[in-house]
């Protein structure tokens, strides 16, 4: 039977660096694709569409069930 290795571990890092978490931030933010000012307007309407649709419907299903436990228990 062959013989396993062990596992490695990882390099032992110095710590906590600022100057290094910044960079890397922004070395990441710089290869995000940001949407253009026309998609941005159209999908966050879109959204705002949908969450009064939503809202909307909740709303007068709770009137339905409201009115339809008054009928029942009133």
């Amino acid at each position: 039977m062959a013989k396993k290795e062990a596992p490695q571990t990882p390099e032992k890092t110095e710590g906590f660096s600022a100057g290094k978490f910044f960079q890397g931030t922004k070395e990441e933010l710089e290869k995000v694709v940001w949407p253009s000012r026309q998609q941005l307007i159209s999908e966050s309407v879109a959204v705002v569409l949908m969450v009064t649709l939503s809202a909307t419907l909740i709303y007068f299903i709770d009137k339905l069930f409201g009115w339809a436990s008054g009928q029942v228990f009133g």
